[in-house]
């Protein structure tokens, strides 16, 4: 569904198509508001996106690669500020990362070989596999948590006082500590996070962010917020990885990717600031919430509803902006309400 015929559109060279420039800016401003707050690159919402309305699907990849490399650089600048970027553990990343984002353009391009019909049903049921697997999941978890809580604060009670309960890792050694994240943790075990998530990276387009936010909670064991920011650290390696690999094989429109660009920086500073205002299990709901959005407009692609498929994926990225941004507005109206009553008020509470 080429965009082709408006006020607004202009020819991207590279792909060969013509394009609505302000439905770039939009995709660019949602996927900056998300990114900023999930500490994701936002591509399980921008190749779907590009693909729908009319790019080419490796096209898409490479040009949504090439958009979250600029992007991330400007929320992890922000995040790094806020001091939720374990640097330590982001440049581990780096090694299982590159590799893995290799492996998966060359899978790519081995599909596009046997033509579009193979490639894009492939990484379309890709997406629905792991978009609607880790929103079920993350929903499942935070459903769960005050179950789960109880069962642990039950635990801990029939425990001899100053006993901790034992946290269980794969301790293969060599072992890394992260004193930034707080954890302990085999070599081996970050490495194969990071080739996975690399891999996704360059099989589906995507900056590996919304398996590896979560991949950095459950099996990592980081806090939320500074899996958010190493997240988008370990993000700006991988896109920067997968835009020159994308590049070389000629499949990144950079006109479009720039226009994305300008709007992604002004959304990437909305979101991060957001995550100063909504913690833990509150992030952790709506990123299960736009996951599972995404991979429903993954499937109705697929099964020839393009158009309806469009306006999901458009419309629920921006919808979950306007969540983040009233929730943003909310909290921090609150805190200068605290800050106008005084110390005491907090106190009383």
């Amino acid at each position: 569904m080429e965009t082709g015929g408006g006020m607004f559109d202009i020819f991207l060279p590279i792909a060969g198509i013509h394009f609505n420039a302000l439905i770039l800016l939009a995709i660019g401003f949602a996927v900056g508001v998300l990114g900023g707050f999930f500490g994701v690159g936002g591509a399980w919402v921008v190749t779907p996106a590009l693909n729908i309305f009319g790019f080419n699907m490796a096209y898409a990849i490479g040009t949504d690669l090439a958009h979250i490399f600029g992007k991330s650089i400007v929320a992890t600048k922000k995040h790094g500020k806020m001091g939720n970027v374990d640097v330590k553990m982001g440049l581990v990343s780096i090694l299982g990362s590159v590799l893995g984002v290799e492996v998966g353009a060359r899978t790519v391009m081995w599909l596009t070989a046997k033509g579009e019909h193979v490639v894009g049903p492939v990484v379309r049921y890709s997406y629905m596999v792991m978009l609607f697997g880790l929103g079920f999941y993350m929903l499942y978890d935070y459903l769960t948590k005050d179950k789960r809580a109880a069962a642990k604060a039950a635990a801990a009670a029939t425990m001899p006082p100053g006993q901790v309960p034992e946290k269980k890792y794969w301790n293969i050694p060599p072992m890394l500590s992260f004193p930034t994240s707080g954890v302990r943790i085999s070599f081996w075990t970050i490495m194969g996070v990071f080739f996975l998530t690399g891999w996704l990276s360059g099989f589906l387009g995507v900056g590996g962010g919304f398996i590896r936010m979560p991949a950095l909670i459950y099996l990592v064991g980081c806090p939320t917020a500074i899996a958010v920011g190493t997240d988008l650290f370990s993000v700006v390696f991988t896109g920067a990885w997968g835009c020159f690999t994308y590049a070389a094989k000629g499949r990144v429109e950079i006109v479009a990717a720039l226009i994305m660009l300008v709007g992604a920086s002004v959304g990437a500073q909305i979101g991060v600031t957001a995550v100063k205002y909504i913690h833990g299990y509150g992030i952790r709901l709506l990123f299960a919430i736009m996951v599972l959005l995404a991979g429903a407009s993954v499937a109705l692609k697929q099964f020839d509803v393009g158009k309806a498929a469009a306006y999901l994926v458009m419309c629920s990225a921006l919808a979950m902006c306007l969540v983040i941004m009233v929730q943003m507005a909310r909290g921090f109206m609150k805190e200068r309400a605290e800050k106008a009553a005084g110390p005491g008020a907090s106190a009383h509470k």
